[in-house]
């Protein structure tokens, strides 16, 4: 199996990439870069997982966006769960700019035999795509207490939190389970620019961590926010997605978190 992680640039810009590797209880880093055009990054996916071989890819964009208006329920349930880290997700609706090149990409994902996996049974091969939000699933993967602000503001503060997260990817993907073996990761730039790639490139990182890590635990430590609201069952937490089933969750859309 290997894991794609998919930042992707919502309306226009580069979007992250990143390949991880499944060998025997770990996982290595193959690829982390970014690319400009949508044609490239298909070229890029193929490249990594031709027809037919199995693999994951989680992309941190809206791809299923049945609502006209509003938000969908996962946004709800993102911010429900992970507002008082200060890791609400951006909402997704069909009005909205963005929404035909993230829904079109998850629609091209499925073409290529990527289907939808908001239920799975862990560790079994296949392909699959998943939704993720890098910032809901740093705050349990790295027990934070609040988001690491890296992405706005200030360009010294900005490289402070790129070098807050740095720390926390190197203290925490070799150690979790599953691990990534012989991490590395550069120095943190100086520069706007160089910024802005190093962002994109280790939040696809991300993206595809999430992927391994709800590949191999599965529902046991993860949340799938959407579905069905829990509040309307009577429950606090996110339902169970084995016993809710599929379908619910493609009819609202889905976001894969790993648990704290």
């Amino acid at each position: 199996m290997k894991f794609l992680g998919i930042d992707l640039g919502w309306s226009s810009g580069a979007s992250g990439l990143c390949c991880l590797d499944w060998q025997p209880e770990k996982l290595e880093v193959l690829a982390l870069e970014r690319r400009l055009d949508l044609s490239e990054i298909w070229d890029w996916i193929d490249d990594w997982l031709p027809s037919g071989r199995p693999g994951m890819v989680a992309v941190d964009a809206p791809t299923l966006v049945p609502n006209r208006t509003g938000m969908r329920l996962c946004d709800r349930l993102a911010h429900r769960y992970f507002g008082r880290y200060h890791a609400g997700c951006y909402p997704a609706n069909q009005g909205l700019a963005f929404a035909a090149r993230t829904v079109q990409f998850g629609e091209q994902l499925t073409q290529r035999g990527f289907t939808h996996a908001p239920v799975l049974v862990a560790q079994q091969p296949g392909r699959y795509q998943i939704e993720v939000f890098p910032h809901a699933a740093m705050i349990d993967l790295f027990q934070l207490e609040q988001i690491i602000k890296y992405k706005k503001g200030k360009l010294s503060d900005r490289r402070t939190g790129l070098q807050q997260l740095r720390a926390c990817m190197l203290t925490h993907l070799p150690n979790l389970k599953p691990l990534i073996s012989k991490l590395e990761l550069a120095e943190v730039p100086t520069t706007g620019a160089a910024l802005k790639a190093m962002e994109d490139c280790w939040d696809a990182l991300i993206c595809a961590y999430i992927a391994a890590y709800w590949w191999y635990w599965g529902s046991d430590r993860n949340w799938v926010l959407g579905g069905i609201d829990p509040l309307t069952v009577g429950q606090p937490q996110p339902l169970d997605p084995v016993k809710v089933g599929i379908f619910p969750f493609l009819a609202t859309g889905y976001i894969i978190v790993p648990r704290r």
